[in-house]
């Protein structure tokens, strides 16, 4: 057991010297990063589609 634990004092939430706003900027800028890019958008010809039909 630790010695914060044996007197029953809580731990610290938050590291000294850092504000919310960049608490939450950080996490933020993570997903940001850590997203993977959109597949890209499928392209529309503007020529109509060759009709491809099968022998019967």
């Amino acid at each position: 057991m630790s010695a914060t634990q044996s007197k029953g004092q809580p731990l610290p939430f938050a590291v000294a010297g850092v504000s919310m706003r960049d608490l939450l900027a950080a996490g933020e800028a993570a997903v940001l990063v850590s997203t993977p890019p959109r597949a890209p958008e499928p392209e529309l010809s503007s020529e109509p589609a060759e009709d491809h039909r099968e022998a019967a």
